[in-house]
């Protein structure tokens, strides 16, 4: 499967680990991530030298070519909730997920598109786990 992974990038870096384990999950998994580059450390400085459009159209391309979008939306991105929307827009199957003592944007949690599942976690492993949970459930449908 083809899969967009979305997280913040300028906004915080505070879940860096929880980025690495899904892409590495994903991965390890057999799955394509053609975004698991931003999951890494120093993503910020090697995204930076990059033209704005180059940046657009890259990822909109390349959701446009996924399956599916699964985005960590522990920390406020608007470019995140952008790929979100973008991706709902185009009937991709969206997974949301945030750790459990946070808040999220109302224009997440409260959003019924039939695409879109919002979940929580409450550690690292449990967010893989969630992530494979909407893979098999996407498999089945």
């Amino acid at each position: 499967m083809n899969i967009y992974f979305a997280c913040s990038i300028t906004g915080g870096r505070s879940n860096e680990p929880v980025y690495q384990a899904i892409t590495a999950a994903l991965m390890t998994d057999g799955h394509e991530v053609p975004t698991a580059h931003i999951a890494g450390t120093g993503i910020r400085e090697r995204e930076g030298t990059l033209p704005a459009s180059e940046v657009y159209e890259r990822d909109v391309a390349w959701i446009r070519a996924c399956d599916l979008l699964v985005a960590e939306v522990s920390t406020p991105s608007h470019g995140v909730g952008y790929e979100i929307a973008f991706a709902l827009g185009l009937g991709k199957p969206v997974l949301c997920l945030y750790h459990e003592s946070l808040t999220i944007s109302k224009m997440i949690s409260g959003n019924s598109s039939p695409g879109l599942v919002v979940r929580t976690y409450r550690g690292t492993e449990e967010a893989v786990a969630t992530v494979r949970a909407f893979l098999g459930a996407q498999t089945r449908l």
